[in-house]
């Protein structure tokens, strides 16, 4: 394990090892503070590894290198398969109390966001971030059982639920894909290299049909209905070729107010409620008409965007974990300091970036200017403190040694991923990775008996 170097002022926990937590630490780092990452996962990368779509491997390859040449720095420390929280064993108190001076949480948003329908304890309802670690094989969700329909709808309009459209057309060959969105054409939220990969499958007369029907009310309102379907159609130059026959189509002005069952307990249709578009405080905003359609799926998947995990133990309000309003270190206007709501004041040394600051945000580059940025408002606070000293790191690795399970750090990750580099190449496969916990270990702790205290090629 890592010692304080002479060269080192600070000591700065890091919890969270996605772009937001990784890049956060190399920031940290070239300024001269130790850092010391908790990961949940066995290996780094978070959504970039467990969350953009499987075939992008020259990106997941091009982050995994940035990644690990990241964690190859001598002041940055890594321990995976360490879930800190409140009910578990190693809490955000705790690491107070080892001596840490500072800690920046970048768990993401790990919690899930619901509409709170009637119907969504049925069967065939499912949260689209679940599917999506499912099919990257994020351990343990890489093992539960998804048992997908062949008429599909999905809530939501973003990039997440062109991910899943894909998915859901190219691997699992479904009959028909429905994204409702409960405002206009106007808000889409994907962007175009997303909708190339599935616009193949693009029902084309219902999308001028559904236009032709909501080009009224858009137009009432000052908005031009033809910018939005151009955006649509730009991407066709760059079509991927679906992979099944799949009707994909795109419903506007819906929104969902419970979903049908049958005796069983299975999806047997979404009933929504048709709405129209009003201005409100100068935006566009949907309005009930207080009529209701019902949409004939046995499969409904929230892409809605995703809430903060109450368990890790900070303050959450509406989903997300209290900022400050008046932080003492701003970066750019924006407030990276936790924020104690009963005490009103900034909790000292605990600052939040990425996906904890804010859900659903932008992919990896937005990740990686939030998690540099939360590193330079964290070395603004460190600059009032006195140096730290190696007695507090001593106390951190007796405190990792004593932790339940199995803990991963650097050398483990480096044989892992030789280890799936091996096994890729014999295969024949661009890729392989194993897809649970228990895989990785046992890998691990094979070679280590076949190899004995040797070093990984």
């Amino acid at each position: 394990m890592s010692t304080l170097s002479p060269d080192t002022q600070h000591l700065v926990a890091v919890v969270g090892a996605g772009p937001a937590g990784l890049f956060a630490a190399r920031e940290l780092a070239a300024h001269g503070v130790h850092v010391v990452m908790f990961n949940r996962d066995i290996k780094p990368g978070g959504l970039a590894e467990y969350g953009i779509y499987p075939d992008k491997l020259r990106m997941k390859a091009g982050l995994r290198e940035q990644f690990y040449q990241t964690l190859a720095s001598e002041n940055i420390e890594y321990y995976g398969n360490v879930t800190v929280g409140r009910e578990v064993g190693l809490s955000l108190q705790d690491l107070h109390q080892l001596g840490f001076q500072a800690v920046l949480v970048t768990v993401g948003a790990q919690g899930t966001k619901w509409l709170g329908l009637p119907g969504e304890n049925l069967a065939g309802v499912y949260h689209a971030k679940d599917l999506v670690y499912h099919y990257n094989g994020l351990p343990p969700y890489s093992q539960r059982t998804f048992k997908i329909g062949k008429r599909v709808v999905l809530i939501g309009v973003g990039n997440v639920m062109l991910d899943i459209t894909h998915y859901l057309i190219d691997e699992l060959k479904v009959d028909e894909v429905i994204a409702i969105a409960r405002r206009g054409p106007g808000e889409i939220k994907f962007d175009r290299n997303e909708l190339a990969t599935v616009i193949s499958n693009l029902d084309m007369q219902a999308l001028d049909e559904e236009f032709e029907r909501v080009a009224p009310v858009m137009s009432s309102l000052g908005e031009n209905p033809s910018q939005p379907k151009a955006f649509i159609l730009s991407a066709l130059p760059k079509a991927t070729p679906g992979k099944a026959p799949t009707r994909f189509r795109l419903k506007f002005l819906l929104s969902p107010t419970r979903i049908l069952g049958d005796s069983l307990g299975r999806v047997i249709g979404l009933e929504c409620e048709q709405n129209t578009l009003v201005m409100q405080d100068g935006e566009i905003k949907s309005q009930g008409l207080g009529t209701y359609e019902v949409l004939d799926v046995d499969t409904v998947i929230f892409a809605i965007g995703d809430n903060v995990d109450e368990n890790i133990g900070l303050p959450v309000e509406r989903g997300a974990f209290v900022k400050s309003p008046t932080p003492l270190f701003p970066i750019e206007g924006i407030s990276y300091e936790l924020y104690d709501i009963q005490a009103q004041h900034s909790l000292p040394g605990m600052f939040v970036a990425g996906w904890s600051r804010q859900a659903s945000r932008g992919l990896v580059g937005v990740a990686r200017k939030d998690g540099t940025s939360g590193a330079r408002a964290l070395l603004e606070y460190l600059h009032s403190l006195p140096s730290s000293n190696g007695v507090a790191l001593q106390k951190v690795h007796a405190r990792i040694q004593a932790l339940a399970g199995p803990v991963i750090d650097k050398d483990d990750l480096v044989l892992l991923r030789a280890l799936e580099m091996e096994k890729a190449a014999a295969l024949g496969q661009a890729d392989f990775r194993y897809r649970t916990n228990e895989d990785m270990l046992d890998a691990l702790q094979t070679w280590t008996r076949e190899n004995g205290s040797q070093g990984a090629d």
